[in-house]
């Protein structure tokens, strides 16, 4: 047998393993308004971001084969608190669900609060293992979704782009989309050269998150 032979066997034994974790137990274990509401920092995290109705709860429900794990809400800036999720039993891993960004409606106030509590978890939280940045395939780069980049940048959390909703825009549009922010990650010391096209709808790009998660979670 070949080394790629080999290495593709590899990949898809761990493909399944990802896919059984995923198909297993999960469940919703709390909400942190602030740092000390957080469960013990006794297993890996991944940490979900994203703008305001980029499809952030359809992807978590996309990955975890459930219909409303994660809720979704049409009101941006609506939930302010960090959302957390225990992967396996027993627990091997733990989803944060980061309140959405990109407040064009939302009180000064509001948006001061998120800060804080996003920006002193990414610099606080030990057993993060990656933060995933969620950008809709239809618009690209937003100036909102830099400045969390930067945020990350300066946290030194390893990070990677997701783009979502993948099925509603043309192939080719798509292409021109994953090249340019793909050409603007590489720019970001703390972003992962890999960046992933997802559809919650379609499926696209589902198994191979879930590899990924599971890789940098147990790396």
């Amino acid at each position: 047998m070949s080394d790629e032979t080999d290495a593709e066997a590899a990949a898809a034994e761990f493909a399944e393993r990802a896919r059984k974790l995923f198909a297993g137990p999960i469940a919703f274990l709390k909400s942190a308004p602030e740092l000390r509401f957080l469960p013990d920092p006794d297993v890996p995290e991944i940490a979900f971001a994203g703008r305001s109705n980029v499809g952030k709860s359809s992807l978590l429900n996309a990955l975890t084969n459930r219909k409303s794990l994660a809720r979704t809400s049409n009101t941006p800036g609506r939930t302010q608190e960090l959302n957390i999720f225990d992967i396996g039993e027993p627990i091997q891993l733990r989803f944060v669900d980061m309140p959405g960004y990109g407040f064009a409606e939302a009180p000064k106030d509001m948006v001061r609060r998120w800060r804080f509590l996003v920006n002193d978890y990414l610099r606080g939280r030990a057993v993060l293992k990656r933060a995933l940045v969620l950008v809709d395939s239809r618009h690209g780069l937003k100036d909102v979704d830099r400045e969390v980049m930067e945020m990350l940048d300066g946290a030194a959390v390893n990070y990677q782009l997701v783009l979502t909703k993948a099925d509603k825009v043309r192939p080719t549009e798509l292409a021109t989309t994953l090249e340019a922010v793909a050409t603007e990650a590489r720019k970001h010391p703390a972003a992962h050269p890999g960046i992933f096209t997802t559809s919650s709808e379609t499926g696209t790009g589902i198994a191979e998150l879930r590899s990924a998660i599971l890789e940098a979670a147990i790396s």
